[in-house]
């Protein structure tokens, strides 16, 4: 896990028109996407399409990555962060467990928090977008170990590729003005996920791009990584 010093960004794309200020609190996040092997050391299963210990842990619904954030969670001594009854999922944002990051603390994290959102560099560390994702132009149509790309500014690897990650949101427009520890529209039926993979264009590996789909997928583009209050 990577500490994140909390602070204010522009989160959102200009070419969308979705620009607007963020305040968030500080928190961790996982310096990489969860493993396979980590997956299956709390699940007890890996149900990846490509497989690999050290390649991330993909063909997960946005259901099975709540439920290994209590699972880990339990494992570890935490106070789990979900309530889970069948698909209605609420979340205890005061509990200290394991939990998927919300949208805007994915995207400030990407971005390199403070410092690293001021820099405006297109993808999660660089310009280049070899440097740091694996993605349609170099990946041979798979996944790979994470973190042989370079990390960004906070020494978190993959944002940009290798598989994207469910957010906790739901897909709904932003709110306009400025926000604080945003955690998305209250209703919908599709969920947000960040960052590009191993399957798409470089257009989507953007750091301020937005995708979604339904919660139940459970696709080999998409994986997660965890986040946590500090």
């Amino acid at each position: 896990m990577v500490f994140v010093s909390g602070g204010s960004f522009i989160m959102g794309s200009p070419a969308n028109k979705d620009q607007h200020q963020v305040n968030l609190s500080s928190f961790s996040i996982g310096a990489t996407e969860v493993t396979q092997a980590q997956y299956k050391a709390v699940m007890g299963t890996n149900p990846s399409h490509f497989k690999g210990d050290d390649l991330p842990a993909e063909s997960m619904s946005w259901y099975d990555a709540v439920a290994y954030c209590n699972k880990l969670s339990e494992k570890e001594g935490f106070a789990k962060v979900y309530a889970i009854n069948g698909k209605d999922v609420t979340a205890d944002w005061n509990a200290k467990g394991y939990r998927l990051p919300t949208e805007a603390e994915w995207e400030y994290a990407a971005k390199g928090g403070q410092s690293g959102a001021a820099q405006n560099v297109k993808y999660s560390g660089s310009d280049n977008q070899d440097q740091v994702a694996w993605y349609s132009g170099n990946s041979g149509k798979t996944t790979h170990p994470v973190g042989q790309k370079a990390a960004n500014g906070l020494g978190l690897y993959d944002m940009s590729g290798n598989v994207s990650e469910w957010c906790w949101d739901l897909h709904g427009n932003y709110s306009s003005g400025i926000q604080s520890d945003p955690l998305g529209v209250s209703s919908g039926g599709i969920r947000v996920f960040r960052g590009g993979s191993w399957y798409v264009d470089s257009q989507y590996l953007r750091s301020a791009h937005r995708s979604d789909n339904s919660p139940d997928n459970e696709g080999s583009l998409v994986g997660f990584r965890v986040a946590r209050r500090p």
